[in-house]
């Protein structure tokens, strides 16, 4: 006969997270006073406040890094600590990975691995770390609250006071999301600041989800990695951007939207005031964006195309320029930046009406990657934006757009759009018969090729060439067909039969630029609202100050 409930109550405790919890918080009350621990007892603390096998949230997003805390973790010793499981959404700093080269972590799960990308694939090789899953954010954010439930959250702040209460200004980003994940699990969470001051500017993370603060011996790294200069910005990119204005925004009337970091879209931005001012697009395309404050956009914003801009994170020299723009961007009583990039990646997903970025490869179906051989770099929130979600139930003109059925239960579907030149640096093709991706996978134990986004969601697909509007195929063969015509003299391109290409070009299927009006030869830098850094930061009245690297003049 089974045990009485009664029986099970007595002998079953449901506080052992919370008692395990308090158990290592006793072990460090020598020498931390109160939540503060002392900037040179960091190891000494780590060591204690974490276990053998732990799962390990590390805040290290593609900007900013919990830079002091990461060091730290890599200075503890093997043999007291070992076999953590680390989750770390973008392995950026060379310590991350000494981690697992000094046996202190085992386990990897991440999303984005780029300046590491070599690295880490070399590793996998050498058998040196354990793979879990390459994610897209929002996933490895959701597992958080599921399965990858942290023991311990490593993350960084700008100001804390001695209540623990956090200030994390215009580089919120990840924070709260990791945050809660260990908080409210019995989790402990340990916060890097740069500063511990009496008073806040706004309270962004109340004192009750922190455990621990530690002010670092330097201010968190963060990476300006969304600003471009338009010095580099090449008369190809301006072309596929005119492409792009007038064969896809202006065509779709795209209102809602997130740009990818390349220079290609970086061209389009910066030709909003211009090339399709003269088309008499504004108030019509690009009203609204999921993205960060990119320098790029401020000419855009100046001249009226911007209503409003929600933000993954910040970007270093952007913070006076936001909050001089309140009606555009989200901003706190204090004025500076609230980003957020959960709330940002979900607003990403199935709030805009596009998503348009570039790859390294797209073979002959559409499918797309960033992971090649012997670089196992991950992709971020591209999958999460530059996909169909089929939750999605409002509709837009642009959504309705893409709708090729009169079935009555027929839908929209966003547009999901692929920018690149047929080459890329070192002539390599682009368009390529076989992903590296599915060698990839072979090579690593992965249990799925690593594709960032998967062709059948791939609306359209720009090249120095044309446009291939592959929504409207209607056969796979079509679709290969609409590629190849835009392919140039990649292999895939040299597979296509051109005397195809008028049949394609009438009924739609691609567009060259003079199907869309376009000439060439008017492709000129010329066109460009802002030719270098220092007409971005003239735009802006002074507001923009740009990092050092970005100043010329």
């Amino acid at each position: 006969m089974g045990a009485t409930k009664q029986e099970v109550n007595q002998k079953r405790s449901w506080t052992t997270r919370l008692d395990a919890k308090k158990k290592r918080m006793e072990s460090v009350k020598g020498f931390v006073d109160g939540m503060v621990i002392p900037t040179n007892h960091i190891v000494d603390a780590l060591e204690k406040l974490i276990r053998p096998g732990d799962r390990v949230v590390l805040e290290g997003n593609n900007q900013k890094q919990a830079s002091f805390l990461s060091e730290a973790l890599a200075q503890t010793n093997p043999k007291k600590l070992f076999n953590l499981h680390m989750i770390i959404s973008s392995i950026s700093r060379p310590e991350h990975l000494d981690l697992f080269e000094r046996a202190i972590a085992k386990k990897i799960d991440f999303a984005y691995a780029g300046p590491q990308s070599l690295r880490m694939a070399q590793m996998l090789e050498d058998k040196q770390l354990t793979m879990g899953e390459i994610h897209t954010y929002i996933e490895l954010y959701g597992r958080l609250f599921i399965d990858l439930i942290p023991s311990v959250a490593l993350v960084a702040a700008d100001k804390a006071d001695r209540h623990g209460n956090l200030y994390t200004g215009p580089n919120t980003e990840e924070t709260p999301t990791l945050v809660e994940a260990a908080a409210f699990r019995d989790g402990i969470v340990i916060v890097q600041v740069n500063e511990l001051t009496d008073e806040l500017p706004r309270v962004d993370i109340p004192g009750s989800w922190i455990d621990y603060i530690v002010v670092a011996d330097k201010p968190y790294e963060l990476e300006p990695l969304f600003t471009r200069d338009p010095r580099h910005i090449t008369e190809i990119q301006i072309l596929q951007a005119m492409m792009v204005i007038r064969g896809i925004y202006e065509k779709h009337e795209v209102q809602s939207l997130n740009h990818g970091i390349g220079y290609n879209t970086t061209a389009i931005e910066l030709l909003l005031p211009t090339y399709a001012q003269s088309l008499g697009l504004k108030g019509k395309i690009c009203r609204h964006w999921a993205l960060n404050p990119h320098p790029t956009l401020i000419p855009a914003i100046e001249s009226g195309w911007v209503e409003s801009v929600h933000c993954f994170g910040g970007e270093v020299g952007m913070e006076k320029y936001v909050a001089a723009r309140r009606d555009v961007f989200f901003t706190g009583r204090d004025g500076s930046l609230r980003s957020n990039r959960t709330l940002s990646q979900m607003a990403g997903q199935y709030a805009v009406d596009l998503f348009i970025g570039s790859t390294l490869q797209i073979d002959q179906e559409g499918n797309s990657s960033t992971v090649t051989r012997g670089r196992l770099t991950g992709y971020g929130g591209a999958p999460n934006m530059g996909h169909n979600p089929g939750g999605r139930r409002h509709s837009t003109p642009a959504w309705l757009n893409m709708m090729t059925s009169e079935d009555p239960l027929a839908r929209g579907k966003k547009l999901v759009v692929q920018v690149v030149e047929t080459f890329q640096s070192g002539n390599k093709p682009v368009f390529v018969e076989s992903l590296d991706a599915i060698d990839v996978k072979k090579d690593s134990g992965l249990a799925t090729a690593p594709v960032m986004i998967y062709g059948d969601d791939v609306t359209h697909v720009v090249t120095e060439e044309g446009i291939a509007y592959l929504y409207k195929a209607d056969s796979m063969e079509k679709r290969r067909e609409a590629i190849a015509a835009v392919a140039g003299v990649t292999p895939i391109g040299l597979s296509h039969d051109s005397k195809k290409t008028g049949e394609l070009r009438r009924e739609g299927l691609i567009a060259f630029p003079e199907d869309l009006q376009i000439r060439r030869t008017d492709a000129k830098r010329s066109l460009l609202a802002a030719k270098n850094v220092e007409e971005i930061v003239e735009w802006s009245d002074g507001l923009y100050e740009p990092p050092a690297k970005f100043r010329s003049w």
